[in-house]
């Protein structure tokens, strides 16, 4: 008899990682546990403040944090020990949840103070996400990734699934302070696995970045990268107004004469719509495009939201629930992949951040605009014109497309070698100049320099604050290529940034240079002020 050995690519092979495994099992429960807070923080403000923008707000208290957080905690997940760093998110989190449990069960909450509660929680889940994603990547091989990811969100929508279901059991009997409470409980599964977590200490040939140099890095980073600014254009879009079902669901759920229950059924349905999504999803990517699923669930997320709006029958919104489940996930599921593979490892984190961004932004304005929306006319309105206002949106984003490749190239390169002085530099020294000479035939003129654009956005997204192709008008084979750096240590960090997929676009422009020896760099450092 032949062993078969496990296919790497399988849909459950990361789980055949014990430390992925147990990750995956305790944030399944954290999340049911997530899931279980909002809908007794949805239903306790229908209790307290049952107006459409009170409600809403709930959504929006949830969202706005990671606008103004994501990039922070992008910045401080690449830089600092990661699973320290999400040791504290998670300890900050059980001490909001719990103390929210207990005021609650005191009967000392109110409107505000619940959405306090919410926003310091969201604050929490704001600095943990950016770091958590780029975690991913550490616990399972490369081939693997897309499963890790699948099985993340198959994960959520599980809970998102069982979640609602049972807190709106709890929350009818009990309160929902009960909710808080298992909420602030489900913490500790992943606080227990990261304390277990032995990760090795990532190679560091040079210093951690600052705090706000990390930052600017980031953003360097995605004003050159096309394909992850193409991902945050298409999230602003569908999540704007996507947002809307989310904000104003506990709304339609009262509409049907239902109450806590009505509402965790009707979260339960979106959750169920989610999994059976997570598990056609593989089959569907390998007929569709990216930019096709993502076309395809934004029409049905449009069609569930004119059902909400027009049903008053739980025999018809459960399933405009189960699209909404369905075309959520898709697109959510989609949109990260492309986000994730879309950056290299040393800026990952940053990077996603700053998708959250766009997230957050559609999600909490959206939240705002539709409950506005609805507090002046109707939630049945309001419904509609964000479906009507998705399917617009689809029209005008269709140019921003997400690409057809699985996966960057972002394996790290060690080709570009340290540049040779002939003393030590100073870290801090700067700017530095950095210039290539290159001799091109001049017939190939023009397809080097459309090869340099390329390398141009290589060498902004990892440092350059300036760059430059100049042609010298005395000899008609040389052209020089200038960047600006911030600092010596910056352009250090430049030749650790380079990934194979640039190098492939460096060899490209150097198999242009005619000569027996390679293009001459310099490297001039700004003189101290005398």
């Amino acid at each position: 008899m032949t062993d078969t050995a496990p296919d790497p690519h399988s849909p459950w092979a990361p789980l055949r990682r014990p430390l992925f495994r147990a990750l995956w099992i305790a944030t399944l429960v954290s999340n049911i546990g997530t899931w279980m807070h909002e809908v007794g923080a949805g239903w306790l403000m229908v209790t307290l403040d049952p107006s459409p923008m009170m409600v809403a707000f709930v959504q929006a208290a949830t969202a706005l944090p990671a606008f103004f957080l994501a990039l922070p905690a992008g910045a401080l997940a690449d830089i600092l020990d990661r699973r320290r760093y999400l040791l504290a998110t998670q300890s900050w989190m059980l001490a909001c949840a719990a103390l929210l449990g207990g005021l609650t069960l005191a009967g000392s909450i109110q409107a505000w103070s619940l959405l306090a509660f919410t926003f310091a929680l969201a604050c929490g889940a704001a600095m943990m996400t950016p770091a958590w994603a780029a975690t991913v990547p550490e616990l399972v091989p490369r081939e693997a990734l897309h499963a890790a990811i699948a099985l993340n969100s198959t994960g959520v929508n599980v809970a998102r699934a069982v979640g609602p279901a049972i807190a709106g059991v709890l929350v009818a009997w009990a309160g929902p302070s009960v909710a808080f409470l298992l909420n602030a409980a489900s913490f500790l599964g992943v606080m227990v696995v990261l304390v277990r977590w032995r990760r090795p200490p990532p190679d560091a040939e040079l210093p951690p970045e600052s705090f706000f140099g990390a930052m600017r890095a980031g953003l360097r980073y995605v004003r050159a990268a096309p394909r992850l600014q193409a991902v945050m254009v298409r999230a602003l879009a569908f999540f704007l107004f996507g947002s809307a079902i989310w904000s104003l669901l506990p709304l339609v759920a009262r509409g049907t004469g239902g109450g806590a229950q009505m509402y965790g059924v009707l979260l339960a349905c979106i959750g169920a719509g989610a999994v059976s999504a997570a598990l056609t999803l593989p089959r569907l990517r390998l007929r569709w495009t990216r930019d096709g699923l993502v076309r395809g669930a934004s029409v049905l997320l449009a069609l569930a939201m004119l059902l909400s709006a027009l049903a008053r029958s739980p025999m018809v919104l459960i399933p405009a629930m189960l699209l909404t489940g369905v075309s959520w996930l898709s697109v959510l599921s989609t949109l990260h992949v492309s986000a994730q593979t879309a950056v290299p490892a040393w800026v990952r984190a940053r990077a996603l951040a700053v998708y959250l961004v766009m997230f957050s932004l559609g999600m909490t304005g959206g939240s705002i605009l539709w409950g506005a929306i609805a507090s002046r006319s109707s939630v049945a309105v309001a419904l509609v014109v964000a479906a009507l206002g998705s399917l617009v949106a689809l029209l005008l984003t269709r140019g921003f497309s997400l690409g057809g490749q699985d996966m960057a190239d972002g394996g790290p390169s060690v080709a570009w070698p340290a540049p040779v002085t002939q003393a030590d530099i100073a870290p801090d020294r700067g700017p530095v100049l950095v210039t290539v000479e290159y001799r091109v035939a001049p017939e190939n003129g023009p397809a080097f320099a459309a090869a340099m654009q390329e390398l141009r956005r290589v060498r902004r997204r990892d440092g350059a604050m300036l760059w430059g192709l100049f042609h010298d008008a005395s000899d008609e084979e040389r052209y020089v290529e200038t960047f600006l750096v911030e600092s010596w240590m910056e352009h250090m960090r430049q030749h650790h940034r380079a990934t194979t997929g640039d190098q492939a676009i460096n060899e490209r422009v150097r198999a242009f240079h005619r000569g027996d020896e390679a293009p001459r760099v310099s490297h001039l450092v700004a003189t101290a002020p005398t």
